[in-house]
């Protein structure tokens, strides 16, 4: 375990850092913003006086930013960051802005001010950074309305937003919840499924069955779907709700069904009925669980098995939708499609958390007709109107241009770059679908010494567990895609 760093704390609100940034000019393409003038209408604010106490800012100008030391120090202070301890251990990098595929950060690492972005921002970022289309949609939206509460209101992003989903996603997707997070969107999964069976008066099927080395998210029944014992949630495992676990599916995308295999999820399946709420799966590729790929024939035995024994079927496609895995959905593949859909990360193209849960009109029904005619679930920020633009635009951005072909060129760099990771020692396998690489080796990846290497090499990556891995925006170019994968091989080789 790296030392932990301890940079001398500043005084809370004391800013001593450099001038305001001197890196590039600002924007002054196609996107800079020139609309119209300063608000002056007759519901300017013409409340109390401004605010003028501790802290406030005078005039428009920005907060004068702080040093790299002191922003470490206020963060290691007050800042919990995902999977870390309180206070943190290593020093994270810090990221002044990012354009395209490349981060700059406020200081050189390594010798390297920018980072090409090997891991699109865990996955979400598949246009770049920084996308005109993409600003002017946040913009546009913000200078119309923020935000507006989603209880009996509505607004135009949130309906474009939901049917252009019901539009692209299989046809039996009628109806869209829009929720905060893809955490949020499994709840919310889970609970449709859960008031679905209760609304048909049969409360006892209330259990999940899912297979091993699945993640579905952070929050409570996320987390009782993930793996109980490899995965990160098993501290939790004696006071979540106890669901039916298959084995793990046969690695290999394009590897032969194991009759041996649909076997044991038939008779798992026909075994629980009874108490079956529903199956949840992550469809082709397992991600943060261990990013296995396999057979998309075992999806169709979950939906053959499902209809067979009155059991609903969840597809999680918020890692492999958007067409990571080179379908817009994974559930493509296979040619099947789920009674509820999760979708997310690359919803709003990285620019602002939102996801999506899907249902079949019959879900709808049936919860719609039960003894409590409605779903008793309404985040704050449901539906808010700034992602939902954002989403849209990503969405029709993607849909415009030639992304199979993106993600199938750079599916073609990742298998040319990745091979000679083969060959590396403790490397065990070397993978790749769609616009996803992976390297796995016979030991837990050194983090740190892994990511030096990687920064050494100009790219950000993220391993985790015994895996070095990427998923590029799908705007990276031959050559970035090359430097990924040398990045990659180099994590492999010293982490």
């Amino acid at each position: 375990m790296p030392e932990p760093y301890a940079p001398a704390l500043p005084r809370p609100g004391s800013q001593s850092g450099p001038a305001a940034q001197s890196g590039p000019a600002a924007q002054s393409g196609p996107a800079a913003h020139s609309g119209s003038a300063a608000y002056s209408g007759s519901a300017a604010y013409s409340g109390p006086a401004a605010y003028s106490g501790p802290g406030a800012h005078s005039g428009s100008a920005a907060p004068k930013p702080y040093a790299p030391d002191e922003l470490r120090a206020l963060d290691r202070a007050h800042v919990w960051h995902p999977y870390g301890p309180m206070p943190g251990r290593q020093k994270p990098l810090i990221v002044e802005s990012a354009t395209g595929v490349r981060l700059r950060l406020a200081e050189p690492v390594e010798g390297q001010r920018e980072l090409v972005d090997g891991m699109s921002s865990w996955w979400s970022a598949v246009h770049g950074y920084n996308h005109p289309v993409l600003n002017e949609a946040a913009r546009g939206q913000l200078d119309r309305m923020s935000h507006v509460m989603f209880g009996g209101l509505t607004h135009e992003p949130a309906v474009r937003l939901a049917t252009r989903l019901v539009e692209i996603t299989p046809e039996p997707l009628q109806h869209v919840f829009l929720a905060d997070s893809g955490s949020v969107s499994v709840e919310v999964a889970v609970k449709m499924c859960l008031q679905y069976w209760r609304s048909a008066g049969r409360p006892a099927k209330r259990r999940l069955l899912t297979w091993r080395g699945g993640y579905h998210g952070d929050t409570w029944q996320p987390m009782a779907v993930c793996d109980p014992e490899g995965g990160m949630h098993q501290l939790w495992s004696g006071a979540l709700p106890r669901q039916v676990f298959a084995d793990a599916p046969p690695d290999g995308f394009d590897a032969e069904p194991d009759s041996r295999y649909v076997t044991h999820l038939r008779e798992l399946i026909a075994a629980h009925a009874h108490e079956l709420a529903a199956v949840i799966v992550e469809p082709v590729v397992q991600g943060a669980g261990g990013m296995r790929f396999h057979s998309p024939a075992y999806l169709r035995v979950l939906r053959e098995a499902c209809d067979e024994h009155d059991v609903l079927l969840v597809l999680d496609e918020i890692a492999t939708g958007f067409g990571r895995t080179g379908k817009l959905f994974a559930a493509g593949h296979a040619g099947i499609s789920p009674d509820v859909m999760c979708v997310g990360k690359a919803l709003t193209g990285g620019y602002l958390t939102m996801a999506a849960t899907l249902c079949t009109t019959r879900v709808a029904e049936g919860i719609s007709s039960g003894e409590v005619p409605v779903l008793a679930h309404g985040p704050t920020f449901m539906g808010n109107p700034l992602a939902a633009s954002v989403a849209s635009a990503s969405v029709d951005l993607l849909l415009g241009q030639d992304w199979e072909g993106e993600v199938a060129r750079i599916g073609a760099g990742l298998r040319s770059g990745l091979a000679p990771a083969a060959d590396l020692a403790g490397v065990v396998d070397v993978r790749v679908l769609g616009a996803i690489g992976v390297v796995q080796l016979d030991h837990e990846v050194d983090m740190a010494a892994a990511t030096r290497a990687a920064v050494r090499e100009g790219v950000w990556l993220r391993p985790f567990r015994d895996l070095v891995y990427t998923m590029p925006p799908y705007v990276t170019g031959d050559e970035d895609v090359a430097r990924i994968c040398r990045a990659v091989c180099a994590a492999a080789r010293e982490g």
